[in-house]
This record gives structure tokens, sequence and C-alpha cells, in this order.
């Protein structure tokens, strides 16, 4: 038996034939049913391998046989109707680089990305350095097996190589490591970032540094804009089991030291089954009591790097729908229809490079990569879901209709504008938006995610509605890794070796950080 998603894949520039990369190469457009059969990797030997995808008592199971290492079994989802649900929202591929170097081998074992990777930058790590003030067991990067800080030159020749990316420059850069607040230029590489014109600067840091009003505050004037802040929970009894030491209060100095900065805040935290997962709700309230400087949570289940066993493995694997049940549940905002694909405003940015005439980074991952959920919050503080007021799915495929006719002129942009809002209006509930949002402030709060002058402007206080976000990112391990995901990465590393690698090959699976490090002298 299939069970279908109802989506239908399209690629940016489809003319009815198979779409190919700005490199080249032929897309080979993603199943969206079940089941499936994906290209994988052992998780013993990293050999590339078929891997079947069914549904098992509702769950989604990858179940896969290395020649050499045996069968393996894992959930990739817990609930197959959300998984096919995500894979029907209209968002389709990108066409990736005009710049992007052939590659050579099968994907993901391949060097950095190439010609087939059909996703732009949506944001880009850079490590500054390996070391750290923290030891985490849960932590991608061993700050002991490789030390090494990026020059000043390097780091800027990254940013430029960045910037430099065609048809679409990268616009987003996050500092990473290691600890990147404890690089002796720190300040001076994120003065770099924001004189080569980057929009969006922030790091990926513990907040150890940044618990320091004045660091906070030369960081903020240097450029930096967000702290992906490492916040696992409420309690010090979490950070102890994930991080080692009792980290609450520093955490809470960090926030204080980034309101006065005037530097905005997301959490993120590392859920592990048993240990936090009932902490999620604690944590978004946590956030609602300091939404003033914290904009949203960024969920990220633990992945497993190593050798597990099969039975402990399918005990603490926490998927995305294990995350959106457990918020719902925990916070009482959201319900199963209220999330979407991190790739659904695919459709969007496609409209808007057709009306300017250009590319824009388009974030045309794969749907499983993370899900969504969009808060609007009245000045009660009462949060409504924008999927609540506005049938955004319904909007969206309107829109990549739109973006797909193409066209030129002035007549044709103007009349696709009018189209468009017409569609927007058509699609937005009044009667059920939360108190205060008609549909002009609702536009004027659309503007804002797009004009950074927004958010960082106190005299256009007022001009957009107050919005909060809710993601969760599944980074892929060995057990659970499917290539097709790898091929539309658009979370990428600039590596110490000067090549660019999606998030999970280069943590994960291939684990080309370990690769790239060991050769670095």
């Amino acid at each position: 038996m299939r069970i279908s998603g109802g989506g239908k894949a399209i690629a940016e520039g489809d003319s009815g034939e198979r779409a190919c990369t700005l490199g080249g190469v032929k897309i080979t457009p993603m199943t969206r049913s079940l089941p499936k059969t994906i290209p994988s990797i052992c998780p013993e030997c990293g050999k590339g391998i078929q891997a079947e995808e069914t549904v098992d008592a509702g769950r989604v199971m990858m179940r896969k046989t290395c020649p050499d290492h045996g069968p393996f079994t894992d959930i990739v989802f817990s609930d197959a109707e959300m998984f096919l649900a995500l894979e029907s929202w209209p968002a389709g591929d990108g066409r990736g680089f005009e710049n992007a170097p052939p590659g050579s081998g099968a994907c993901p074992d391949r060097c950095g990305i190439c010609t087939a990777h059909t996703t732009h930058t949506s944001l880009a790590n850079i490590d500054l350095t390996s070391r750290c003030n923290l030891a985490c067991d849960v932590c991608f990067a061993d700050a002991n097996r490789q030390s090494y800080d990026l020059t000043f030159e390097q780091a800027a020749a990254t940013l430029r190589k960045l910037r430099e990316q065609k048809p679409a420059p990268a616009f987003a850069v996050q500092f990473s490591g290691g600890e990147p607040t404890i690089h002796p230029q720190f300040l001076e590489i994120v003065a770099e970032a924001a004189r080569q014109g980057f929009s969006h600067i922030q790091a990926a840091t513990n907040g150890l540094m940044l618990a320091d009003p004045d660091f906070a505050v030369r960081a903020r004037e240097a450029g930096l804009q967000y702290l992906y802040l490492q916040m696992d929970g409420v309690t010090d009894a979490v950070f102890r089991t994930l991080r080692g030491r009792d980290l609450f209060e520093t955490k809470m100095s960090t926030i204080e030291s980034a309101r006065r900065a005037g530097l905005r805040i997301i959490f993120v935290p590392t859920i592990v089954k048993g240990v936090n997962d009932g902490q999620i709700g604690d944590l978004f309230r946590l956030a609602f009591e300091n939404l003033d400087v914290v904009s949203g949570i960024s969920f990220q289940p633990m992945t497993f790097t190593g050798r597990y066993p099969e039975e402990e493995r399918l005990a603490k694997r926490f998927t995305l729908s294990d995350l959106a049940h457990a918020f719902d549940a925990q916070s009482g905002i959201t319900r199963n229809g209220d999330w979407f694909p991190l790739s659904a405003a695919a459709p969007l940015i496609r409209f808007a490079g057709s009306l300017a005439g250009t590319t824009f980074v388009n974030h045309a991952c794969h749907p499983h990569c993370g899900i969504m959920s969009l808060l609007f919050v009245d000045e009660n503080r009462n949060a409504v879901p924008l999927t609540r007021f506005l049938d955004l799915k319904g909007l969206l495929a309107d829109v990549d209709r739109l973006a797909q006719a193409g066209g030129g002129g002035f007549g044709f942009k103007a009349l696709s504008k009018m189209k468009a809002l017409h569609a927007l209006n058509h699609h937005f509930r009044a009667d059920r938006a939360p108190e205060g949002l008609g549909f002009t402030r609702f536009l004027q709060t659309l503007d804002g995610f797009a004009e950074k002058k927004y958010t960082w402007d106190k005299s256009h206080a007022g001009h957009t509605y107050k919005t909060f976000f809710v993601l969760g990112m599944h980074f892929m391990d060995g057990y659970n890794y499917d290539v097709e995901r790898v091929s539309r990465c658009g979370v990428h590393y600039s590596a110490p070796d000067g090549r660019l690698y999606p998030f999970c090959s280069y943590n994960s699976g291939p684990t080309h950080r370990t690769r790239v490090e060991d050769g670095l002298d």
C-alpha cells in the first residue's frame, strides 16, 4: 500500500522536463509517499546503501542493511501522518550555485558542496575556534581533539567567499566553534562581517562570555545581532547532566546583558529524551517572560554519534513529531496543523525574485529538515499561531503559481503584485486574528521580516506586530541518514579547508569535520 502526501516537487525554472541545477546536474525529485526507497549510509563504515522507509504502528521506520555490518532499524518520525503532511507543502527544489566547484564521487562522500547541490546558503556557519570553555558530551565538536583558531585573514577570506556566491550572495552568518566568543579577535571578525554586508549576524554560544554586560555591549557595537543561546532547561539539574555544571543563573545573566546591549536571543535547547523533554513548555514560558529580548526557540533533538545499540536508540530517539506533540501538550498554544516545514517560504521568495528580476537566497531545504510554528503575540501576551488566521498552504500554492508563470515588464509585475495582494487578502481571516492585527498591520509585519530597520530601529516601534517562532531542527546521524536531505541542506559549514559542507555531512554521517580538522597543521 502506498500513501501519498499529495504534493508535487517543483524545481525553480522547471519547464516540464526534469530541472537542472545551475551547475548543469539533473535534479532527482524526492519521493513524496510511503513506503519509499532512499539513498542512505551504513552507520558503521559510512558506505552508501539503500534504505526503506515504511509505516509501522503509525511511525515512519528506516530499515537498511550493510553487506559488511548487517541490518539497522531506526525511527524517523513517530507520526507518519505528520511526515506526509510536511511533504505536501508546495516548496520545491532550488537550483544551487552558479560558481560551485564540480563534484566527484557519490554524495555525501564528495568533498564539499558541488554543482549537484540544490539549495543556497540559508545560514553559513564559521567555526572561529575549536576551543571551548565547556566540555559537553552532547556537542558535535570535540574541543579536546584538535585545537585551532582561524586567523582574522582566514575569517575575512571565508566571509568574502560567502558574499561571492552566485546567483545569491549569502546574507546570514553564524559564528560557531568551539565557543566563538573566546576567539581573541571575535569582535573584529564580527565587525568585518558587518562591513562586508551581512544583514544577519549571530553567534552560536553558551553565553558565558556574554554574561559580562560590557562584552555584550561591545559585541552589539561591533555588529552582532543575535545570540543563538544554548539553553537546555530551566533547572540546574538539566545543565549538570548535559553540560557538566550549574549554568542556569549564568544564562539568566546573559539574557539581562543582551537586554541592556540591544541583542536578540534565540533559545537553543538540545533535547534528550528522559532528561529535558519534560521542560519544553517551561522553556517556552521562560522565553515569554523575556519576550522583549527572546525572539524564538530552536529545539534540537539529540543525534547519536558513535555506536549505539538498537534497543537504546529506539528508546531514546526523539523525533520532530515527538517535539511537536510535546510542545502542543506542554504549551497549550499549538496543535498538529500549526506546524509547517522550514522550506514553506520558498514560493514567496521565488515570487519576489521573479518580480525583482533577480535571485534571492531560497530556503528550499528538504521538508523533513525542520518544522516551524510562527506565533503572533498581542499586548497581553496571548499567542495565536499564524495558521489559525491565515490559510498559509493555500496562499503559498497561489503565489507559487504566480512565480511559475514568469514574464516581465512593468505591466506584468504590477499585475502580479495585485494578484499576490489579492491572494493574501483572500486567505487572511481577520475574525480569527489576534487582537490589534488587521490586514494592513499584517502586511507591515511581513515587511519587517525582510527589512532589518524594523527590527533594530526603535523609531519603528509599533509598525509591526510582535511575533515569536518555534523551530524544531533534527540533524541526522548515521542511523537515520537520508542523502536526499543532504543534497538539499541550507545550513552550510565554511570549513577551515576553504570548502563548503552541508551541516549533516560535516558533523555526522561521513563526518567531514574529523577529516578536515585532522588535516590542519
